[in-house]
């Protein structure tokens, strides 16, 4: 299985993990990430102000949203162009351990299809709908509610054309867009306890979160919950 791992060649102190990362990953490649700061990179992303989709998304996207939306999108386009049937896409704040990892795509080859995407999350929050396979404490499932962040996955290749004709448009960030499987047509599985884990607070913290004023936070933990509440009344079955 081909890996692709997401970075900013300008991201100085994330090149160590992502140097370490071609080593751990099979058959690994770089993918230069788009940035969300550079107009000329974006100029031709079409963005909406959360209301494509159904729940309405409460916040508008920040400029790092969007790059690593459209990095995520270089990477499916990259899957179909290449031919392969899976890649593994992870991002450079991802931390493997090299055998848990081994054994969680040995599961993923054996029991997926190229129309699949695959979560391996560092947060073993999802609760199965339907098991599809185990390897002792390693579990494939397909989750009720599916899991933010998107610092690991394998991606089939049908399911990479599925989200490129489904995405040309964005109005929210790529995690919180794949739980819609409503909207998307998409499926999400998961495998759990893959041993992953996530470092950007060791290298430089996330390229993403963004402070909010005292007074905001309230309101925007209130709105979080409620869009919340809406997507998980959606479940995968």
């Amino acid at each position: 299985m081909q890996s692709l791992i997401i970075h900013m060649s300008s991201s100085v102190a994330r090149r160590p993990n992502a140097t370490r990362l071609l080593s751990d990953l099979p058959d690994a490649q770089l993918v230069e990430a788009v940035n969300g700061r550079d107009p000329d990179q974006i100029k031709n992303v079409d963005i909406h102000a959360g209301n494509l989709l159904k729940p309405r998304y409460p916040f508008a996207m920040r400029p790092a949203e969007i790059g690593v939306f459209e990095s995520h999108r270089k990477c499916w386009q990259h899957i179909v162009d290449a031919g392969w049937d899976f890649a593994l896409i992870v991002e450079d704040d991802l931390q493997v351990e090299p055998q848990r990892l081994d054994r969680a795509l040995r599961l993923i080859t054996a029991h997926a299809t190229p129309d699949m995407y695959v979560r391996l999350p560092v947060k073993q929050r999802e609760q199965a709908a339907r098991v599809v396979a185990e390897d002792d404490d390693i579990a494939f499932i397909l989750p009720r509610v599916i899991g933010l962040q998107c610092i690991c996955q394998v991606v089939g290749r049908g399911a990479a054309e599925t989200l490129l004709n489904q995405s040309r448009q964005l109005d929210r960030p790529v995690d919180t867009w794949l739980q819609m499987h409503w909207a998307t047509g998409q499926p999400v599985h998961t495998v759990l306890n893959a041993g992953n884990a996530e470092i950007a607070n060791q290298i430089g913290g996330s390229t993403i979160q963004k402070k909010t004023r005292t007074s905001g936070k309230l309101m925007r933990e209130i709105k979080r919950w409620r869009y919340r509440r809406a997507v998980a009344a959606r479940p995968q079955t």
